[in-house]
């Protein structure tokens, strides 16, 4: 047990989950467990658990929450301050990261109706479907970013795939100089229309994101409102094979007693089919409603509770200390920068988003994480060496310093892959690597109650809206949505008539 005297503390700033107004926030360490609490003078205190583990939250925030670990903001603001953050979101100059991946909703129809979901127009009442041209203009905008110009773009809803001109508008991302395109999508269409996954894939799709939380059809009754999705997955999974496409990831909503006793079986199902699946993406699920603090500690899983979690289910084949945060890559970019003397993207998100690791599967099935091959922080170290360097002008000793690394690395694979990354610099170079292992992320968006502005201030996850705007993905989903979408919605009924679909058919 610590001493008193050695308990976190700190102060951020949040909202009020009630009328939204900007109050103080206090970040404390409780029976280690990491709370926060606010107060607003009007609707009174709220707690919440922040963090499950109050030694790996230190462990995180002590090494990657220092200065060398803030970005640099944008060059291009397109927003001033007037009310302060949250409510300038656009982005405005308070911003700290640049858009490392920006999303792009082409519709809030669907067809699944989720329960836990509050976006699909049957949920909002409303249909929410910007014209092609407004999603061009999106696209231009997230690419005009200064001084980094958005290169990977998220097509999301709604289901995106109801839209029959989507694989015009990934030939339109990647004319207007997008390197990486995501869809996210439930499955149903593609499991179903394997010519229209191919029309995606061939007009410049990368990557899948699909949802999937879960092997079990309890899981999907539970969240989704509906069984019969397991088979569906495995389709896709065939499908992706069948044209070719090497890159999904799996999505997993994570509900404590619905699917938390599942991680191990989703990341053996990842490992069995690491022909496509790059990479399972753990979001613990956003709370909703008023709760105390025992009754919120019960209900919430943060990502040191998903760690554990994960170490239990893989038998501690992924430990605890495999893991790193969400923005241990930004020495990789400060160094590459100087050694092949341009920009790339930066991920000087807060460490609290997220956290990360990457398996390397061998012949015969079995895997282990990167870490056991590779001292990651060894190699971050000397990567802020080669920067430090770069600043000194010392850019031949920094190429001297590049390779220094590699013979502590112990696969030969690995080896010849980072090499090829230092020395090509190269989208290829970084995809060649991923293609040889599974990364296992975890990713808790914000919602109301925890919301911290520190963290909101380092996002680097940016929707792209109609009204010439880009905001952080937890400021959007918990304050603007709601706003932007009835700007350029019609009801229901109307789109109905308009169109002659029910909302839930491809258009």
């Amino acid at each position: 047990m610590l001493a008193e005297e050695e308990k976190f503390e700190a102060y951020s700033a949040s909202i009020c989950p009630v009328c939204l107004r900007r109050i103080p926030m206090r970040i404390y360490e409780e029976d280690e467990v990491i709370y926060l609490e606010k107060t607003c003078p009007e609707h009174g205190k709220f707690e919440d658990v922040y963090w499950g583990d109050a030694e790996l939250y230190k462990w995180f925030y002590r090494n990657w929450n220092t200065a060398r670990y803030m970005g640099r903001g944008l060059e291009n603001p397109i927003t001033s301050i007037s009310k302060g953050c949250p409510f300038d979101c656009g982005l405005c100059p308070q911003h700290k990261t640049h858009t490392i991946l920006g999303i792009i909703d082409v519709t809030n129809r669907c067809n699944m109706a989720c329960p836990i979901c509050f976006a699909y127009a049957g949920a909002a009442n409303y249909v929410y479907e910007p014209t092609y041209e407004q999603i061009v203009d999106m696209i231009k905008l997230l690419r005009s970013n200064s001084p980094w110009a958005c290169n990977a773009l998220q097509f999301s809803g709604g289901e995106p795939t109801l839209r029959n001109d989507l694989p015009d508008l990934i030939r339109e991302a990647r004319k207007a100089g997008i390197d990486h395109i995501e869809v996210n999508t439930n499955g149903l269409r593609l499991a179903e229309d394997v010519g229209y996954f191919k029309e995606l894939y061939d007009a410049g799709m990368n990557t899948l994101y699909l949802q999937f939380d879960g092997l079990r059809e309890e899981i999907y009754k539970q969240l989704r409102g509906r069984t019969g999705l397991v088979p569906i997955k495995d389709k896709v999974i065939e499908n992706a094979r069948e044209i070719g496409l090497r890159s999904i990831v799996l999505v997993v909503t994570l509900a404590k007693g619905v699917n938390d006793g599942d991680l191990g079986s989703i990341i053996e199902y990842a490992v069995k089919n690491s022909d496509v699946v790059r990479c399972v993406n753990i979001q613990p699920i956003s709370m909703a409603g008023r709760a105390r603090k025992e009754e919120m500690r019960r209900l919430r899983i943060t990502i040191p509770d998903a760690i554990k979690l994960i170490e239990e289910q893989t038998d501690g084949a992924v430990s605890v200390k495999d893991w790193r945060p969400v923005n241990w890559p930004t020495p990789i970019a400060r160094g590459m920068e100087f050694l092949k003397n341009r920009m790339y993207p930066e991920f000087t998100m807060h460490p609290m988003c997220g956290a990360s690791t990457f398996i390397i599967v061998d012949g015969d099935g079995s895997y282990k994480p990167i870490t056991r091959y590779v001292d990651v922080d060894k190699f971050a170290d000397i990567l802020w060496s080669i920067y430090y360097l770069g600043l000194k002008g010392r850019r031949t000793r920094a190429k001297v310093e590049a390779l220094r690394f590699l013979p502590m690395v112990k696969s030969e694979l690995i080896r010849r892959l980072i090499r090829n990354i230092v020395t090509k610099g190269s989208l290829d170079a970084l995809s060649e690597l991923m293609y040889n292992v599974v990364m296992i992320g975890i990713m808790h968006f914000q919602d109301v109650w925890n919301l911290d502005l520190d963290r909101v201030q380092r996002c680097a996850i940016h929707y792209a809206t109609p009204d010439g705007r880009i905001r952080s993905f937890c400021t959007y989903n918990s304050i603007y949505r709601s706003e932007v979408e009835k700007q350029f919605a019609i009801p229901i009924k109307e789109w109905m008539e308009k169109t002659g679909k029910r909302l839930n058919e491809p258009l």
